[in-house]
């Protein structure tokens, strides 16, 4: 019988969701369950057909576990090298390259160098950095936050260059990148699960966490379908199988703001009960086509179509 397994955290109502939804929807075909883990052994199987990650971002034992049961033949949702080796700033760099309109946005090294380290390795980099030219291709107000991670932790709002080197000051190793702040008239977040559901969500960022979701934003079907067209787009490039994309909706034009969240929220509580039943039985849907659609012995990963035009030596224009 196939075996398919959720590993997650700190998560209460999701996991058990999904579970529930899959048994009851294969119908003894195939069986879903929290994922048990008493050893992993390099090269050996662990049992799954599929896998749902929705924690290896935060535990590194997980995150080699999935690449080794990835290697022998698990369909690992999302992709865990992928995972490893993506983050924000490169997301935001691939959309200009794909026709998706992203904020003006810099990298910046850390403001203290990492352990290890020391002024010499960094010979390659200018000091001080061309602050004029940076401040004035992002303009202000602008964003400075991590280009790695999430959860809105060390994000800041600036007005201008005192405060930025203010909060520059306070990021000790973290990598930073500046970015451009949207000025919006509608803001959405939307579910993309498998690269072929898109949820688009009405979604407030500047309301307090737990009311997001409660906004009533009504935008024209012309901009519903950018939306859609920007979400599939950026994850059939990133090659995710479950994310969230945000977009800042700005003169009629669709601006990703983040999109680089391969666990995304999907607590009861906080994406509120229609959003809840949706991608539980998305995701379900998606698990079930997986499993049925796996091939024992070969790689059952989803690659983007950046990797696919790597691989393949094709032009990006070649891959639309």
């Amino acid at each position: 019988m196939k075996k398919i397994g959720i590993l997650f955290g700190q998560e209460n109502s999701f996991p058990p969701a999904f579970v529930k939804r899959v048994n009851e929807k294969a119908g003894g075909e195939m069986q879903a369950e929290f994922v048990h883990i008493d050893k992993v052994v390099q090269g050996e199987p662990c049992g799954y057909d599929v896998i749902i990650d929705r924690i290896s971002q935060d535990v590194p034992f997980y995150r080699g576990f999935l690449k080794n049961a990835a290697l022998t033949g698990t369909a690992v949702v999302n992709n865990p090298f992928w995972w490893s080796a993506d983050e924000k700033f490169f997301n935001n760099a691939l959309a200009t390259k794909i026709n998706v309109a992203v904020p003006r946005t810099v990298l910046l090294p850390s403001h203290e160098v990492p352990t290890d380290t020391n002024d010499n390795s960094f010979r390659n980099l200018a000091y001080p950095m061309d602050w004029e030219g940076i401040f004035a291709y992002v303009g202000w107000p602008a964003f400075f936050k991590p280009f790695a991670g999430g959860g809105w932790k060390n994000v800041y709002r600036l007005h201008n260059p005192d405060e930025f080197f203010r909060a520059y000051s306070e990021t000790g190793q973290l990598v930073m990148m500046l970015q451009e702040e949207v000025k919006f008239d509608m803001y959405f977040r939307c579910y993309s699960i498998d690269q072929r559901h898109v949820k688009v969500m009405n979604y407030e960022p500047r309301h307090p966490y737990h009311l997001r979701y409660q906004t009533d934003w009504e935008a024209p079907q012309d901009v519903l379908e950018k939306v859609r067209w920007g979400v599939q787009q950026l994850n059939e490039w990133l090659g995710y199988d479950l994310n969230t994309v945000e977009f800042a909706i700005r003169d009629g034009v669709p601006v990703a703001i983040d999109f680089c969240n391969p666990a995304p929220d999907a607590e009861v509580t906080s994406v509120g009960q229609a959003n809840f039943e949706w991608v539980v039985e998305a995701v379900s849907e998606m698990a079930i086509r997986k499993a049925r659609e796996h091939k024992p012995g070969q790689d059952n990963l989803t690659w983007g179509k950046y990797v696919q035009a790597g691989a393949m030596k094709r032009a990006f224009h070649e891959m639309q």
